[in-house]
């Protein structure tokens, strides 16, 4: 046997013990993808070129958008509209990609398969063969795998054929406890006499995320729990040469992950989850981030450059997958169709019209959760209805013959993949003040890493005027409902959505709410509803949410850092 290979081997037992792998798990499956061809050569054969580059390829929050879309940019100050991604065209970036370099790995760091009506109608199913003809090298679960549950996304992510990683995510043993982790913690590749490991970590806040029902089996710990054990597995035991974390953290905790001491010795964090498009990598304290925006719209690509088995430089860009430079790859677009024929007819079917673009790209108001809150408030009669702030769902800007653009039934599952059930209640002024301060810390902290995923919470029936950047506590300046001021001891009525497994009593993360009561309306008929009797809608932001100290066009919760959203 080689040395080198041997080696490679050995390596590979020790990184399967210190995972918790048996040696026989820890060799099988990602063993002969990881070997690379300078350690097949025989002895006394020529010696392998060791110098050339190495291209890392990365998606992140596809949410199952397996077409072409409208994208936004935002350009001279004004939003612009372009056609992106669909996994067809996709795949031909990546053959071509490929066919330049053979020494290309291909990652996606999570939210593979939540967001449109064909994965909820196939409970992620149909994605998966779609997502092995691209044929990507590993896998991050992102905080939206656990949408079906844990044993569905076990066997979603267990489908796919190239490895997945994550450090953080343990089976429940029961009472707290920690079992094993639910997938390996690293995975290592070697090319060009250099070795590149992997360590993956998803969002910890999962459970407070998501409906709580959907991770229920599951423990998430920090990422500081482990990280600089893991990286020194990563640098000591495993040799590696570069240190890559992939994450689906959000930008502003992958910015706090990056400055923290344990994350000496990461070379790169890949990340996802906040959709952000990062075109210049973000110098942190001990590494780089980078995170290549939603939808598949973009392809983050690292090209790393090697001499004598020795890395010498890196180049970084993110890549625009324009629909028309980049053809489908034939095979893909028919494997596509394939899975999407069934369902195509009512995935393409108009439930109304809208008169002007429908995106959910600003922080703060939007015009697809205004279109949400209308038809909320025109269902249910009370003094506030309110509704998550989302990011998923890709803008719709075309119109189509009439002249308006086209709302489908595949549109609004995009908008709302969960159809929840609408439920009431009521809280007093003091709770619903305590709560939209709980709610601007998510998004606004100063502390980086004590920001929550989502943007500004939506609401009707209330006007706030608030400080963004402002102090912990303090940051809300004004409230009124119905034109009057907030009465801390007034009960006021709530409508949103109920969310699988919270409490009774809370209503959309507001605590001890009272006269809690579930309609007989989901969000997806009522949104029928509302566009069989008022399209063509013009959903246009009015301003009920109102940042004294920032643009009503801010595009990032990210501050203190150069970086711009575009």
């Amino acid at each position: 046997m080689p040395i080198q290979r041997r080696k490679f081997l050995q390596s590979t037992l020790l990184a399967g013990l210190a995972t918790g792998l048996s040696p026989v798990q820890a060799i099988s499956g990602p063993l002969n993808t990881d070997i690379s061809p300078e350690a097949q050569a025989e002895d006394g054969g020529a010696a392998p070129a060791l110098s050339g580059t190495l291209t890392l390829l990365q998606t992140t929050d596809v949410h199952c958008q397996i077409h072409p879309h409208d994208e936004l940019f935002w350009e001279n100050n004004r939003a612009v509209f372009r056609k992106t991604a669909g996994y067809a065209h996709l795949a031909t970036l990546f053959d071509q990609v490929r066919k330049k370099n053979p020494n290309t790995f291909i990652v996606d760091t999570g939210d593979l398969f939540q967001g449109s009506e064909l994965s909820v109608k196939t409970q992620g199913q149909a994605i998966a063969p779609i997502l092995n003809a691209l044929g990507y090298d590993l896998y991050l679960p992102g905080n939206w795998e656990v949408v079906y549950y844990k044993k569905a996304m076990q066997t979603l992510l267990g489908g796919l054929e190239a490895p997945k990683v994550c450090a953080n995510m343990y089976h429940d043993a029961g009472e707290g406890k920690k079992g094993e982790l639910v997938f390996p913690a690293y995975y290592t590749w070697s090319r060009l006499g250099v070795k590149i490991g992997f360590l993956g970590y998803t969002d910890p806040l999962v459970p407070l995320r998501q409906s709580p029902n959907y991770s229920k089996g599951i423990i998430y710990t920090k990422p500081e729990e482990n990280l600089k054990y893991y990286v020194s597995v990563l640098r000591e035991q495993e040799q590696c040469d570069m240190v890559i974390i992939l994450a689906h953290l959000g930008l502003s905790q992958q910015i706090a992950l990056a400055n923290m001491p344990d994350c000496a010795g990461v070379d790169y964090i890949f990340g996802g989850d906040t959709h952000e498009r990062v075109r210049e990598p973000i110098q942190c304290q001990f590494s780089k981030v980078i995170e290549p925006g939603a939808f598949g719209s973009f392809v983050g690509r690292l090209d790393v450059e090697v001499k004598d088995g020795k890395i010498t430089g890196h180049r970084y860009e993110l890549m625009e997958v324009d629909a028309k430079k980049y053809k489908p790859k034939k095979s893909i677009a028919q494997l596509v169709a394939q899975q999407e024929a069934p369902f195509k007819a009512d995935i393409e079917k108009v439930i109304g019209y809208s008169t002007i673009p429908l995106y959910r790209y600003f922080v703060v108001e939007n015009t697809i959760d205004t279109l949400i809150l209308d038809a909320l408030d025109w269902t249910v009669n009370t003094d506030i209805v309110l509704s998550n702030g989302f990011r998923f769902c890709p803008p719709r800007s075309t119109p189509d013959a009439t002249g308006n653009i086209p709302i489908t039934e595949g549109f609004l599952f995009d908008m709302l993949p969960v159809d929840s059930t609408v439920r009431t209640a009521k809280a007093t002024g003091k709770q619903i003040r305590e709560w939209l301060e709980k709610e601007l810390n998510n998004v606004f902290a100063k502390d980086a890493a004590k920001r929550f995923g989502g943007w500004v919470v939506k609401f009707k029936g209330m006007e706030v005027e608030f400080l963004a950047f402002g102090e912990q506590g303090k940051r809300v300046q004004k409230v009124t409902v119905g034109g009057q001021p907030l009465d801390p001891e007034k009960l006021y009525s709530l409508a949103a959505c109920e969310r699988d497994g919270d409490p009774p009593n809370m209503l959309c993360r507001i605590p001890n709410v009272i006269e809690p009561e579930n309609q007989p309306h989901t969000l997806h008929s009522l949104m029928r509803n509302y566009l069989k009797q008022h399209s063509p809608v013009t959903p246009r932001p009015t301003g009920r949410a109102k940042a004294l100290d920032a643009p009503d066009t801010l595009l990032s919760q990210v501050s203190g850092v150069k970086y711009e959203f575009k």
